[in-house]
């Protein structure tokens, strides 16, 4: 596994701890991070050393590529230059490796936001056709091509799996200052927004990609993974307040007016964000998976703001 030491990585060494895999977590770093119980490191710097990433992928059967550079609200050409190096060449790399190792299987984690920014008629399916904005999201649909062009000339499996916003203990970034909203219980002018977001706890994405792994049918498709419940910003912060125990102040503003405030102080994204709907169909990972979220949205919304509260504010 790849991107073992990260967010997402963590929950799935130990999902896959649990059921008795036997796990080997990649690392670039010459100093090992902090050990993941149950797991081996190993040392394997990205875009070199291929023969000692051969020798680490010897009886190997699946990889799980994680690792990737993440999602930053601002485009700038050294963000974007990561993301080449990263996200397309690393991926590259790493597939070519496991094709070479004669591994069964390769799993990749890439972003719903390849087929958009928003949704509107009707949710996102994972055949649509994919139409990314923005430097992260073209990276993982060349990564997508590329590892489907490695597969498709070598005989590997494959799996694309392309959650939404996912949340969890010890979540950062977008999720970690909604949460800081919701603490603040300040008003907000959120009262009018109207849309349904799909999201996905990191209990459930590591247990759908283990079900990916385990089913013979996953292999050589696209799937969507969420919480199988859809929420409105004003709902979301509601709820996260409520597990607060803090009130909840939403006062009614119209969106149009919002997203030109936000225009006019350089927060377009971030309004977007806000007020968009961007919903995603996981049908198929139940009717032909017949997987099922094992954390309601709930459960999971109050283990994430559990572990919020109990973390030092910076």
């Amino acid at each position: 596994m790849t991107g073992a030491y990260g967010f997402v990585g963590v929950q799935l060494c130990s999902a896959l701890v649990d059921r008795h895999w036997r796990v080997v977590a990649g690392h670039r770093r010459a100093v090992l991070p902090a050990a993941i119980p149950g797991v081996a490191p190993a040392y394997l710097p990205l875009l070199s050393e291929p023969d000692r990433w051969l020798q680490s992928l010897q009886s190997i059967e699946y990889v799980v590529h994680l690792a990737a550079h993440v999602h930053q609200m601002a485009s700038r050409p050294r963000e974007d230059a990561a993301y080449e190096e990263i996200n397309v060449r690393g991926s590259r790399f790493v597939a070519e490796q496991a094709a070479r190792a004669g591994v069964k299987r390769f799993i990749f984690l890439s972003s719903a936001k390849v087929n958009g920014e928003r949704t509107n008629s009707r949710s996102y399916r994972a055949d649509d056709p994919a139409e990314p904005h923005g430097a992260y999201a073209r990276s993982k649909a060349s990564a997508e091509s590329i590892i489907r062009e490695i597969c498709a000339r070598t005989g590997m499996e494959f799996v694309i799996v392309r959650p939404p916003l996912v949340y969890g203990p010890g979540v950062r970034a977008n999720f970690h200052r909604l949460l800081r909203l919701a603490e603040l219980g300040w008003p907000l002018p959120f009262g009018s927004i109207a849309n349904r977001r799909s999201l996905v706890g990191v209990v459930n994405l590591a247990d759908f990609i283990v079900a990916s792994m385990e089913h013979v049918k996953a292999a050589g498709r696209v799937w969507m993974v969420t919480d199988g419940e859809d929420i409105s910003t004003p709902d979301l912060i509601g709820r996260a307040a409520r597990f607060m125990r803090r009130p909840v102040r939403l006062f009614p503003c119209p969106p149009a007016v919002l997203r030109t405030v936000a225009k006019l102080i350089g927060r377009s994204v971030e309004a977007a964000r806000l007020c968009d709907s961007f919903v995603l169909d996981a049908g198929p990972a139940r009717e032909i998976l017949q997987w099922s979220p094992p954390m309601s949205l709930d459960d999971g919304l109050e283990q994430t703001v559990a572990d919020y509260l109990a973390r030092p504010r910076k």
